[in-house]
């Protein structure tokens, strides 16, 4: 699949997945993302689709929004305005200079990467020394997906979804790379039982 079709393929996806102004993980991911962020940073937002979580950290910061989403990141660019850069984030390289940014992001993204480890080693490049590098994915080994593991069925219905991530494998992954990890499971009413298994959502915050 070339780069147009990739882009036409993620449009269709987001329109009737409905995931368009909208923020997996709501105000609690917004909040937390904000607080690690501060202001006067250089950002970098990676799969930033038209701006929905971006527009609420754009104060007081500099941010490039990437996406393969065409659409979306045209709809980033004129209704959030930051700069955009259309990227197909498997198979191209980030076109930036070495240590360009304070913060990297990558919001919902690693599950859909083939390459996680080439990914993080292009980000890493990017990104100032002692800067920051966060985002999120989804808990694919909560319990709700292993209870429907054991009853045979798939728990995962997101056809883009190329990698599964825990809490253990995702800091595994991430320390590999990058110091001082931290993992926060989000967007559950039950966190306090077991963040680990009731958290729907793993964001993590690092440094090079």
């Amino acid at each position: 699949m070339n780069k147009k079709e990739l882009a036409a393929y993620y449009s269709k996806h987001h329109k009737e997945g409905k995931r368009l102004n909208f923020v997996f993980g709501g105000n609690e991911r917004v909040e937390i993302f904000k607080s690690w962020i501060g202001s006067g940073k250089t950002i970098l937002d990676l799969g930033c689709r038209d701006g929905s979580l971006t527009k609420y950290f754009i104060e007081g910061n500099l941010v490039i929004g990437v996406d393969v989403d065409q659409e979306a990141l045209n709809i980033c660019k004129n209704e959030v305005g930051i700069k955009t850069v259309w990227l197909d984030l498997n198979n191209e390289n980030l076109p930036f200079e070495d240590e360009s940014f304070d913060v990297v992001i990558a919001g919902e993204i690693l599950e859909h990467i083939f390459y996680p480890d080439l990914f993080l080693k292009k980000i890493k490049r990017v990104l100032k020394k002692k800067g920051i590098f966060m985002g999120s994915v989804p808990n694919a080994f909560r319990l709700k997906n292993r209870l429907k593991f054991l009853l045979g069925i798939d728990f995962e219905d997101d056809k883009t979804h190329l990698r599964r991530f825990s809490l253990i494998g995702l800091k595994k992954l991430l320390e590999q790379y990058f110091v001082g990890v931290e993992i926060i499971p989000i967007s559950s009413h039950f966190l306090f039982l077991s963040p680990h298994l009731f958290g729907n959502d793993l964001l993590w915050k690092c440094q090079k």
